[in-house]
C-alpha cells in the first residue's frame, strides 16, 4: 500500500442537457434552439468523456478531456446563466458506495466539480508513479504540483461563483474553501516529499524535511479549523495520516541536521537533535499503531525510529567516554530553516481556455451572452420607468395642477360668459357634442353593468376555487380518526392548503376593496347624472338652460364696463400662454415616448461586450456605463419639462392675480354671475363625465385581468384537490390489497357444551377486531401510504414522486368506473368471505364465526357460515351509496341590481 494519499473522484450521473438548454433558449433568447443543435450535442459528448475517464483506467491523456470540457464550460457560462433549470448530480468523493447524490441546478456547480475531478486525476497519476526511480519521482512531483495548482484555481476562480439559493437544504462540503485548501496543502506536502527523496546533502535535506512537515501541518490545521460538517466529511484516517507524516518529517529534519552537527564536532547539539527527533518519532509511531494508517506509513516511521535509537546509543556512549559535552536544551539550539521547493502549478489550459478549443470552435459563440442580454432588459426597464416617472407622469402632474386652479377660479367659464353674453361658448358646445355623440349616459350605464357583471364573475371564480378545498376540508375529522388507526404521513387538509387559503383570502380582500371603489364610482354617477344628461341636449335646449346677460332684470341691456374688458383681455392672453406651455409639454411627452419605442441599446451592448475576452463571464454590472450613457439622451426631455413647470407656475400666479382684479370689476352684475355658475356647472359635468368613464375603463381592465388570475388560481385549487383525491385512492387500493391478503386466524376448538367464542390474538398485528370499523369510501382514511420507489438508474435527491391521476372519491366518475382487480390472496384455495354491505348493522354486532368442532380436511377448512369481510373489488361494494359531494358555495354578489338611470330633462 502506498504511503501517499490520492483524492477520489466525484461520481456523477447523466444530466438532461438537451432538454434544459433548448427550453432556456426558447424562453429567454431571441434565437431558435435548432440553431445550436451541434453545440448541444458537443456539450453532451464532452461531459460523457469526462464521466468515462473518471470511471475508467488512469492515463495521462485523460487530462485533456477534463481541460477541454472545462474550457467549454467557461465559454458556456459566458453565454448562459448558472441556473438554466438543468439538474446536475454529484456524489461526495468520500461518501460510501451507493450514497444519494447532491443535485443542484447550477452550471457553476458543474464547473467546480470538473475542476475537483481534474485535481483528483492528477493526484491519482502521481500516486501511481514508481517513486523508486528518479524519473518517477520527477513525474510524481509534477503531477502533485498540478493537482495543487488545479485546487488553487478551483478555490480562487470557481468557488466564489458557486452560490446557493437560501432554501438549499444541503451544500457540497467538498467544494468549500477549508476543504479545498487542505487538499491543496496535502498535494504540496507530497510533492515536497518527492523532492526530498532524490536529494542527498544532509543540510539541504533537513531544510526540505522541515518544509514537508510544515506543509503537512498546514493541511492538518485546515481540517481541524474547519466547521464540523466539513472536517467530518473526510475519512477519519486522513487526519491521523497527516499528523503521522508531520511528526515523521520533523524527526527526519532533526536527524539530518544532527549529522551536520556531528561533522562540525558539535556533539552536544548532535545528541539534543537526536533526542528531539526520537521524541517526535515515538509519538508518530504510537499514533500510527493506534489507528488504521497505511502499513507503509507505519513502516517508514518505524525504520526512522530504529535509526534514531541506534544513533542515540552511539552518540551517548561517545559523549560519556570521550567528549563530555553538555547537552543543551531544545530551545537553545538553532531551529531548522524551512525550504519549500514546490508550488501550486496551475495548468496552462485553465488560465487560457481558448488555447484548448479545437476545430469544433466555441460552443454557443453566436449567442449574445446572458449578462449582455440581461443588461439590455435592465436598460429597457430603466428607460420605461424613467420616461414614465420623469416625463409622462411629471407632465400629467402639471396638467392636473393647471386644471385644478382653473376650476377653482371658474375659468374660462367666467370669461366666456362675458365674451358671449348670449348663446353658448364654443368650448362648451364642443364638449356637449362629444358627450352626445358618445351617448354618454348610456355608455356609463353599460360600463356600470359590465363592471358589475365582471365583479360577480370574479367572485364566482374565487368561490369555485374555494369549494374545491372546502370539500376536502370537511374530511378533516375522518382524516384525524384514520390517523389513530394508520400511520399517515400527509398533512391535514387545512394544513396542506394553507398557502392556497392565504391566496384566496388575499384575492377576496382585493375584490372587496374593488367593490368599494365600484360603489364610489356609482355614487359619483348618481350625483352627476342629471348634469351629464344635460350635456346630451340639443343646442337649443342647452342654450335655454344658460342665462343670458344681454338683458338685465329691469329689461335694459347691460354691458360690461371698460375696466372689466381690459382685465378680461389680459386674462385671456394669460390663458392662451398657459395653453402654449401645456402644448409644449405635451409635445415633449410625445417625442419622448416615440424615442422609447425606437430606442435599441443592443448594438451598443454588443459593441461593449466585444471588448471583453470571449471566455470572461459578463454580468449586467459591466454595462452600467453604456446604459447610463444611453439614458442620458432623455435628459433633454426632463429638462424641458422642468422649464415648462417653471413657466407654468409663473403664468398661474399671474392668472390668480389678474382673475382677482377681473372679479372685483364685475361684482355689480348678478346676471353675469348666474350665467357663470351655469356654465361652470356644465363644465364640471363634462369633467365628471371624463372622470367616471376613465374610472370605469380602469375597473373593466382590472376585473378582466383579475379573472385571468383567478382562473389560474381555480385550476391550481382543482389540481390540489385532485392530488388529495389521488392520495386517497392510492390508500384505497392499498387497503384493498391488505384486506384480501389477511385471512382471520381460526379460533381454537372448544368442547361441544361450550358456546363458540371468537379468539382474540394477543398481539395487535395482524389486527383482529370484534367489530368491523371500515370508513366510508369518501373518507380521508383512504390516504395513500408511501410505497418504496423503484430503484432509479440515476439516483436523484430532490425529485417529487409521481402520483396517480385519479378523480376525487366524491366524484361521480367512481360510480361508472370498474374497480381495480384485487391481488391474489395468500391462500388461493380458500373461498372468499361473503359479508353484508358496509352500512349493515351486522358489522357492529357480529364477530368472526368460529370453525366447526371437527373437520375432515384440516388443511382446507370450510369457512364459517357467518358473513365475513368481502374483497374490496367485490360487487357487493357497488351497492353502497357514496356520500354526495357538498353543494358549491353560494355566489356572493357585490350589490343588487343596477339602479335605473334618472329620466333626462
Amino acid at each position: 500500500m502506498p504511503n501517499h494519499l490520492g483524492i477520489p473522484f466525484k461520481k456523477t450521473y447523466t444530466a438532461p442537457i438537451r432538454a434544459s438548454v433548448r427550453d432556456y433558449i426558447l424562453r429567454h433568447t431571441e434565437d431558435h434552439p435548432d440553431a445550436y443543435k451541434s453545440d448541444i450535442a458537443q456539450w453532451e459528448s464532452l461531459r460523457v468523456a469526462c464521466m468515462n475517464t473518471a470511471a475508467g483506467a488512469l492515463h495521462s491523456s485523460n487530462v485533456d478531456s477534463f481541460l477541454k470540457y472545462h474550457a467549454q464550460l467557461v465559454f458556456i457560462l459566458a453565454k448562459l446563466p448558472s441556473d438554466i433549470n438543468l439538474e446536475i448530480s454529484y456524489v461526495h468523493p468520500f461518501s460510501a458506495s451507493g450514497s444519494i447524490p447532491l443535485t443542484l441546478r447550477s452550471l457553476a456547480f458543474e464547473r467546480a466539480s470538473i475542476l475537483f475531478n481534474l485535481a483528483a486525476l492528477y493526484s491519482r497519476l502521481a500516486t501511481a508513479e514508481d517513486r523508486s526511480s528518479q524519473d518517477g519521482l520527477k513525474r510524481a512531483t509534477t503531477y502533485y504540483q498540478s493537482a495543487a495548482g488545479t485546487l488553487s484555481y478551483l478555490s480562487s476562480s470557481a468557488l466564489p461563483k458557486l452560490r446557493f439559493p437560501a432554501d438549499t437544504e444541503e451544500i457540497p462540503t467538498d467544494l468549500t474553501e477549508p476543504f479545498v485548501r487542505s487538499l491543496e496543502n496535502l498535494m504540496l506536502a507530497q510533492a515536497q516529499e518527492c523532492a526530498w527523496q532524490h536529494l542527498y546533502k544532509n543540510g539541504l535535506i533537513a531544510k526540505l524535511a522541515a518544509g514537508v512537515a510544515s506543509l503537512y501541518t498546514s493541511s492538518l490545521e485546515a481540517i481541524r479549523s474547519a466547521p464540523p460538517t466539513i472536517s467530518s466529511s473526510l475519512p477519519s484516517t486522513w487526519a491521523t495520516h497527516l499528523e503521522t507524516k508531520q511528526r515523521h518529517f520533523r524527526a527526519a529534519a532533526q536527524y539530518r541536521k544532527s549529522i551536520d552537527e556531528l561533522e562540525a564536532n558539535r556533539y552536544g547539539d548532535e545528541l539534543r537533535r537526536l533526542m528531539d527527533a526520537e521524541e517526535e518519532a515515538k509519538k508518530g509511531h504510537s499514533l500510527a499503531k493506534r489507528s488504521s494508517v497505511a502499513p507503509a506509513v507505519i513502516q517508514d516511521i518505524k525504520s526512522l525510529l530504529d535509526v534514531l535509537q541506534k544513533n542515540i546509543g552511539r552518540a551517548q556512549r561517545d559523549n560519556d567516554l570521550i567528549y563530555h559535552c553538555n547537552i543543551p536544551a531544545s530551545t537553545a539550539i538553532d531551529p531548522i530553516q524551512e525550504v519549500i521547493m514546490v508550488k501550486s502549478n496551475v495548468p496552462p489550459g485553465l488560465l487560457d481556455p481558448k488555447s484548448l478549443i479545437g476545430n469544433g470552435g466555441i460552443l454557443f459563440d453566436d449567442m449574445l451572452g446572458w449578462g449582455a442580454r440581461e443588461a439590455v432588459n435592465i436598460y429597457n426597464d430603466n428607460k420605461q420607468t424613467l420616461v414614465k416617472e420623469r416625463v409622462v407622469e411629471a407632465a400629467q402632474v402639471l396638467d392636473d395642477e393647471a386644471d385644478r386652479l382653473l376650476r377653482s377660479l371658474n375659468l374660462p367659464a367666467s370669461l366666456e360668459a362675458l365674451e358671449r353674453p348670449i348663446g353658448l361658448p364654443p368650448s362648451l358646445l364642443k364638449k356637449a357634442e362629444e358627450v352626445r355623440l358618445e351617448q354618454g349616459p348610456d355608455r356609463i350605464e353599460a360600463y356600470l353593468d359590465d363592471v358589475q357583471h365582471l365583479a360577480r364573475r370574479a367572485m364566482t371564480l374565487l368561490d369555485e376555487a374555494r369549494s374545491a378545498m372546502d370539500i376536502l376540508d370537511s374530511e378533516a375529522s375522518e382524516d384525524e380518526a384514520a390517523r389513530k388507526e394508520l400511520s399517515l404521513s400527509r398533512p391535514l387538509s387545512h394544513e396542506a392548503n394553507r398557502e392556497l387559503v392565504a391566496k384566496q383570502q388575499r384575492y377576496r380582500t382585493i375584490l372587496l376593496e374593488a367593490a368599494q371603489s365600484d360603489v364610489t364610482v356609482r355614487e359619483k354617477w348618481e350625483e352627476s347624472e342629471a348634469a351629464i344628461v344635460n350635456l346630451t341636449l340639443d343646442e337649443e335646449e342647452l342654450e335655454a338652460l344658460v342665462p343670458s346677460t344681454t338683458v338685465s332684470i329691469d329689461g335694459k341691456v347691460s354691458m360690461a364696463n371698460n375696466q372689466t374688458q381690459i382685465h378680461a383681455r389680459a386674462l385671456r392672453a394669460l390663458l392662451e400662454s398657459l395653453d402654449d406651455v401645456r402644448k409644449d409639454c405635451s409635445q415633449l411627452v410625445a417625442r419622448a415616448q416615440r424615442l422609447v419605442e425606437a430606442d435599441d441599446i443592443k448594438p451598443s451592448i454588443i459593441s461593449a461586450a466585444s471588448n471583453f475576452n470571449s471566455w470572461e463571464e459578463l454580468t449586467p454590472a459591466m454595462f452600467v456605463d453604456v446604459s447610463d450613457a444611453e439614458l442620458a439622451k432623455y435628459d433633454r426631455y426632463i429638462q424641458g419639462l422642468a422649464e415648462g413647470k417653471k413657466k407654468q407656475e409663473g403664468i398661474l400666479e399671474a392668472i390668480k392675480s389678474k382673475n382677482e382684479q377681473f372679479l372685483s370689476s364685475r361684482k355689480e352684475d348678478p346676471a353675469v354671475k348666474d350665467r357663470e355658475i351655469v356654465l361652470h356647472n356644465l363644465d364640471m359635468a363634462y369633467a365628471k363625465y371624463l372622470e367616471i368613464t376613465r374610472n370605469l375603463d380602469e375597473g373593466r381592465k382590472f376585473y378582466n385581468e383579475m379573472a385571468s388570475i383567478l382562473l389560474r388560481f381555480k385550476e391550481a385549487c382543482r389540481l390540489w384537490s385532485n392530488q388529495r383525491s389521488q392520495e386517497a385512492q392510492s390508500l384505497y387500493q392499498l387497503f384493498q390489497s391488505l384486506s384480501i391478503q389477511e385471512e382471520p386466524k381460526p379460533p381454537e376448538q372448544e368442547s361441544p357444551d361450550k358456546p363458540a367464542e371468537t379468539s382474540v390474538p394477543e398481539h395487535p398485528s395482524p389486527p383482529q377486531r370484534h367489530k368491523a370499523n371500515i370508513p366510508s369510501l369518501s373518507s380521508t382514511e383512504w390516504e395513500p401510504q408511501e410505497f418504496p420507489p423503484a430503484q432509479p438508474s440515476t439516483p436523484v435527491r430532490s425529485r417529487p414522486k409521481q402520483k396517480a391521476n385519479l378523480p376525487s372519491l366524491s366524484s361521480p366518475e367512481w360510480e361508472a368506473q370498474e374497480p381495480p382487480t384485487a391481488p391474489t390472496p395468500s391462500h388461493p384455495k380458500k373461498k372468499k368471505a361473503n359479508l353484508p354491505s358496509l352500512s349493515s348493522p351486522e358489522w357492529k354486532t357480529e364477530g368472526l364465526a368460529p370453525p366447526p368442532a371437527s373437520s375432515p380436511e384440516p388443511e382446507r377448512q370450510k369457512p364459517s357460515t357467518k358473513k365475513t369481510l368481502p374483497s374490496l373489488s367485490s360487487a357487493e361494494w357497488e351497492t353502497q351509496e357514496l356520500p354526495p359531494p357538498p353543494p358549491p358555495p353560494p355566489v356572493t354578489e357585490r350589490r343588487g341590481a343596477k339602479t335605473p338611470r334618472k329620466q333626462r330633462r
